[in-house]
């Protein structure tokens, strides 16, 4: 078993603690511990300082699933935590390798999403979320990849790293088909909710489908590890649960009681991303089009990245390397196997989204300036 080179992770350890303006990232504007004890009543600040440093349960702590069943709208025997969106991705793809199997997924995505499969085994088919069709997750192609032997539709809406959204009916109409067909629909739903468009409803409400999400990403708040699955069907949940006892075994108590803070006031900390996130893509847009000869996008419709590309549509990753040196740091395309695009977060740095927008302005002129005479 072989894990093909996490190229995304490599490029940031390398540039992320180097570079001034992280528009690499993907997530929203950083808390503090201290943050979000504040957000807490005197009980519970009382009981994080006080609590036992002992192991947690495999399931999750009492009160963690019981804000996030609450949160989701589902029975609290549905939620199964995990230690973040990672786990949960591990656990799905180790039982979907059996013999002959395939997963379908989607490119560009999030480079576990395929390399977990490929490490066991498992055929990988992809659907494409293309610029030439302005982003859009198509349920007919997935409908068409699938066959007897697929065992697992993995959707990713909003979509990393393209802020693609798939809508309600689609979604219900691709819950009906998997169901129907014997196949597990899961929904990663780690930029959910943060829109920019229509907003869509958790998939958790469909009766066979399985969501995964975490306090990574919209909730913006990665260090506690705390990722969720939602499972209506008690075969899988006890799946997971004998899965989880092998891997991980359970996440920290600290974690799990500053999560549960995050979750149960959801309302300040989704809307201190969302706020960073709707104030700066406006800026992006203005930004986008006064360079457009130089670079082509689709605005994103949910979640905190944008998907760009060179209009010229050369390899990404130079002109990555070069905005490094004017201290702005991108994800290069090429890890996420569209090496003309970049990945470019837009909440990450907050306030300072202005000043990292002029930098960035500086650098695409000099680079544009320098392929003119080149």
């Amino acid at each position: 078993m072989q894990f093909k080179p996490f190229l995304l992770d490599a490029w940031l350890e390398q540039y992320e603690h180097v570079t001034e303006f992280n528009l690499a990232a993907s997530t929203g504007p950083v808390w503090s511990v201290s943050d979000i004890l504040a957000l807490a009543d005197h009980g519970t600040q009382h009981r994080f300082l006080n609590h036992e440093l002992v192991y947690s349960r495999p399931a999750g702590a009492d009160r963690l699933r019981e804000a996030i069943a609450e949160m989701q709208q589902v029975q609290v025997e549905a939620v199964q935590i995990v230690a973040g969106a990672s786990e949960a991705l591990l656990v799905l793809m180790w039982l979907a390798a059996e013999p002959g199997a395939n997963v379908i997924l989607p490119q560009p995505g999030f480079t576990t999403f395929s390399a977990l499969p490929e490490s066991l085994g498992v055929e990988t088919r992809f659907y494409r979320v293309r610029r030439e069709n302005g982003f859009r997750i198509d349920p007919d192609e997935i409908k068409r990849l699938a066959d007897s032997k697929t065992k697992l539709i993995l959707l990713n809406s909003p979509h990393n790293p393209t802020g693609a959204t798939i809508g309600d009916n689609e979604m219900e109409a691709l819950h009906d088909f998997t169901a129907e067909r014997g196949i597990q629909l899961v929904s990663d739903e780690v930029y959910h909710p943060i829109y920019h468009g229509n907003s869509t409803r958790s998939a958790a409400r469909l009766p066979h489908a399985t969501v995964i999400a975490d306090l990574s990403k919209a909730f913006s708040i990665a260090g506690v590890r705390t990722g969720w699955m939602i499972e209506h069907d008690a075969r899988r949940r006890q799946q997971y649960w004998t899965a989880r006892a092998y891997f991980s075994i359970s996440n920290t108590t600290i974690g799990e009681i500053l999560s549960e803070i995050a979750i149960r006031k959801r309302e300040t900390v989704l809307g201190k991303t969302q706020a960073a996130a709707t104030r700066n893509l406006g800026l992006l847009e203005r930004f986008m089009s006064d360079h457009r000869d130089v670079l082509g996008w689709i605005s994103p419709q949910g979640g905190m990245t944008a998907f760009p590309w060179l209009v010229s549509g050369e390899n990404a990753r130079p002109f990555c390397q070069a905005a490094t040196k004017h201290g702005i740091l991108l994800a290069p395309g090429d890890c996420f196997d569209s090496p003309s695009h970049f990945r470019l977060g837009f909440a990450k740095v907050g306030d300072d989204f202005p000043r990292a927008l002029d930098r960035f302005g500086t650098f695409v002129k000099s680079w544009s300036a320098k392929m003119v005479t080149a």
